[in-house]
């Protein structure tokens, strides 16, 4: 019986939060400048934007290698630069030498996602260093801009499935959200926005990659900037799934002197379980170089994780379908006792999130006596629960605390063991 109060997503909330990975791109203007960092004071040229061997495609192919469902290219960051040919600004790339003016890294990325599966999105700053009516002294004209490079974005390149805002540089600054709302919603009624205006989804609150545990789909404020340490209150309590985003190295943006701080497989690995693991959208970020490549260590490390994370949990033991639901409980039976090391739980959300506690009981392999090894709050869309590796015969779910009928939608079992 669903309760009248649980909120219930979209069916695309609920594909988005199926993605679960995704690569997020740093890439425009500043990466042509060593050093320059957010609202850096100094001036930048679109001459010097020239990325001579511009891949989108190795982008695009290396995200579907690594097992990523979604990529987000930065179209517009806080200085301003469009890396599209915006009619609107003379600080795009149309004022650059890249292919003589005549290049789109927007066109190139959105074109190469769809070559490869991977459903494309847009990050795009709502404040602008460069446009020089960005002040409450004439909002009017900024939202005229705001809505006319929004329009562009999502009138020329096809379907776009997120537009992402960053909350960054906008605090205290007015925007008419319900005009620019209402022209995404015209230009692109299923496009997801994350985290301002009229969000489908939220920041998870850090740029570390790590959401917390219990990390509810429900919630009644949101953090919308690293620069402001007070939560936006809403209007009413909404469904929104968390995203967390962090970067494989110390800079969003490409830069030289920081290849040393790629994170390693083992970090990587770390933040999956708190991010993937905790019900969250994972979105890593690499940075391009001044060729427009990802670099070979970036690269490299990607396509490692991506191929620890499927080594992991690929090939199941055993899954819901080898499971029995008696009085309320999903237990797992083998045919002979083995190990086991990891339990993914996923519940099914269509009517809302239901769990509020859980616990984990194994049916011991010599005794075959019950002993709970864990107690947990949500499940939400995944739960990674890792354990050390015990011995079962079985393995028994039960939801002690719920909001209606739970519906369990998987449940795997897995022994992993010491990898990566």
């Amino acid at each position: 019986m669903i309760t009248e109060q649980r909120l219930k997503p979209t069916a695309r909330q609920l594909e988005f939060q199926d993605w679960e990975f995704g690569l997020f791109i740093h890439f425009g203007l500043r990466t042509f400048y060593e050093g320059y960092v957010d609202f850096d004071e100094r001036s930048m040229s679109p001459t010097e934007f020239n990325p001579t061997n511009l891949d989108c495609g190795q982008w695009a192919k290396t995200a579907q290698q690594a097992g990523m469902k979604y990529a987000v290219l930065t179209a517009k960051h806080h200085d301003g630069f469009s890396n599209w040919p915006s009619q609107y600004t003379d600080f795009s790339v149309a004022q650059s030498p890249w292919k003589d003016g005549q290049g789109d890294v927007v066109r190139e990325f959105v074109e190469q996602c769809r070559q490869y599966d991977i459903k494309p999105g847009l990050y795009y700053s709502p404040y602008d260093g460069a446009a020089d009516f960005y002040s409450n002294k004439d909002p009017k004209a900024y939202d005229d801009y705001f809505v006319n490079q929004i329009t562009e974005l999502l009138t020329n390149y096809g379907d776009i499935k997120v537009l992402w805002f960053d909350g960054a540089g906008s605090e205290g600054h007015e925007y008419d959200w319900k005009r620019i709302v209402t022209t995404i919603r015209t230009l692109q009624p299923n496009i997801l926005i994350f985290n301002m205006a009229d969000p489908d989804f939220r920041w998870v609150g850090n740029e570390d990659g790590i959401a917390p545990i219990p990390c509810w789909n429900v919630v009644d404020n949101i953090d919308y900037s690293i620069y402001k340490d007070e939560q936006e209150q809403l209007a009413k309590d909404l469904w929104l799934p968390a995203e967390c985003d962090v970067q494989m190295r110390a800079n969003w943006f490409y830069s030289d002197s920081d290849e040393h701080t790629v994170k390693s497989l083992e970090e990587l690995m770390g933040l999956y379980y708190h991010s993937v693991g905790h019900g969250a959208n994972l979105l890593l970020n690499i940075g391009p170089d001044r060729e427009g490549l990802l670099p070979k260590k970036d690269e490299q490390r990607l396509l490692e994780f991506g191929a620890a994370i499927s080594k992991r949990f690929a090939n199941p033991l055993a899954t819901l379908k080898d499971c029995q639901l008696r009085e309320g409980k999903w237990e797992y039976w083998g045919e002979k006792s083995h190990l086991i090391d990891h339990i993914v739980i996923e519940e099914d959300l269509t009517n809302g999130e239901s769990v509020q506690q859980f616990t984990i009981t194994v049916t011991t392999a010599k005794t075959q006596r019950p002993t709970t090894i864990y107690h947990g709050i949500n499940i939400g869309h995944k739960a990674i629960i890792r354990v050390p590796p015990i011995r079962v015969k079985g393995v028994t779910l039960e939801i002690t605390k719920s909001d209606g009928e739970p519906i369990i939608r998987e449940m795997s079992l897995y022994h992993v063991g010491e990898q990566f």
